[in-house]
């Protein structure tokens, strides 16, 4: 029986809002504080403990891991990926639970950890890799090759604190990717480089899964989750929520949020200090918003609530539609209608609204990325594969006496025929 690379039962992680962590600057601010510890304790013994919050961001989590599986993590924003890949790094440890690891480990989680911004990108190469257990041999039998992979070798010998997000990422990415090691661990970070360096880390990802090592690859880029894991795992909540093929995991993430024929979807405040946030996605049949259900001749409405905090700010949405492929059909912004274009937003919540005509879809399912943004510039508060809706085919939409065959494609448009005699 082959031994699991990654084995997690039973885990659950509490994190605690609104109690402010003590910072203890001077040695006298360590001593005021150590004295003032006892009578804290026995404030909380009492039950004062105003103000303070908790929840969980896992719960109950169990899976394996085999060695040479690459395994995508798949759920939505606040569904605990990040907590999971965190707590299997060892950044944070976990409330409940049990995790058996075996063989070496390498992460790369969040842009620029383990990088000291005033040193050089040539002096951060030696010590991130050192933090990932690269002995200084090594680093430099590997060094060319991590430079090259990275594409800043121009900028080697500036300080880090210079770079841009992207060449954080690019430095980071080749220094990781370069370790010997048996499991890789990946965030959402990739999503931070451009296109060209996203497609190379994906081929240098493909490589270290035919050498046999595993790979947790969390993502909302399903395209890239498909084309690179064999299987998956959905979070939903901070439960696990189903494994399978990435294929199978895909389709039951897209459909999770379709409710009969109601196709809505609210989502929970997971960050409060957001200036705005998306509160609820819906999608309507605008002829009749009673019958839930869309057809596709039917025109029907996508509606986006936004609840805004820091207000008379400019604030826009923006979404784009995919179909089952997840090729994108179409995208539209508000900002493209002229009359709410450079609109600013008092404080309180606002609906925006977009109708989509019939005659252009074809029957099938859909699915919606939405963001939200400020002065069109800035995403403040983004849901990939937001919501999935379907598009049914309308028995009375075509009346042909002998017609039996399907029509094909993804758009289905009514266009007008004529016909004239004579060449």
């Amino acid at each position: 029986m082959t031994v699991p690379a990654i084995k997690v039962e039973g885990l659950w992680k509490e994190y605690v809002i609104g109690q402010a962590s003590e910072q203890h600057r001077t040695f006298y601010d360590l001593l005021t504080y150590s004295l003032r510890a006892p009578l804290k304790r026995l404030r909380g013994l009492a039950g004062q403990t105003e103000g303070i919050e908790k929840f969980w961001a896992l719960q109950d989590v169990n899976f394996d891991v085999q060695p040479g599986d690459v395994v995508g993590v798949v759920g939505r924003n606040g569904a605990g990926k990040s907590t999971l890949l965190k707590i299997l790094s060892r950044i944070t440890a976990p409330t409940k639970g049990k995790i058996e690891v075996r063989g070496r480990l390498a992460s790369l989680l969040e842009v620029g950890t383990g990088f000291h911004p005033e040193l050089s990108g040539r002096e951060n190469i030696y010590l991130n890799a050192t933090i990932l257990g690269m002995a200084r041999t090594e680093i430099a039998r590997k060094f060319d090759d991590i430079v090259e992979f990275s594409g800043i070798e121009k900028f080697l010998d500036m300080p880090v604190k210079r770079y841009s997000s992207g060449m954080y990422v690019r430095l980071a990415f080749s220094v990781a990717a370069y370790v010997e090691a048996d499991i890789l661990l990946i965030d959402e970070v990739l999503a931070v480089g451009d296109a060209e360096f996203q497609k190379r880390c994906l081929g240098m990802m493909g490589e270290v899964a035919r050498e046999g090592r595993s790979i947790v690859f969390v993502s909302h880029n399903l395209n890239a989750l498909r084309n690179l894991c064999t299987s998956g795992i959905l979070l939903s909540h901070g439960r696990f929520d189903g494994s399978g093929s990435i294929d199978e995991v895909i389709k039951k993430y897209i459909s999770k949020d379709m409710t009969g024929r109601e196709m809505s979807v609210e989502f929970p405040d997971c960050a409060p200090g957001k200036s705005a946030r998306i509160t609820r996605i819906a999608v309507d049949n605008q002829t009749s918003p009673s019958s839930g259900g869309v057809t596709v001749g039917t025109p029907f409405e996508i509606s986006i609530a936004v609840e805004v905090r820091d207000g008379n700010v400019e604030y826009g949405v923006f979404f784009s539609c995919f179909d089952e492929n997840q090729n994108r059909i179409f995208s539209s912004g508000s900002f493209f209608n002229d009359r709410l274009n450079g609109i600013k937003l008092p404080a309180d919540t606002h609906v925006f609204k977009c109708i989509v005509p019939g005659d252009l879809l074809n029957s099938a399912r859909y699915t919606l990325d939405v963001a939200l943004l400020r002065n069109k510039n800035e995403i403040i508060h983004e849901e990939l594969a937001a919501l999935s809706f379907e598009i049914s085919e309308d028995p009375d939409a075509i009346k042909i006496e002998g017609w039996h065959w399907p029509i094909l494609g993804v758009v289905r448009p009514a266009l007008k025929w004529e016909q004239a005699s004579g060449g």
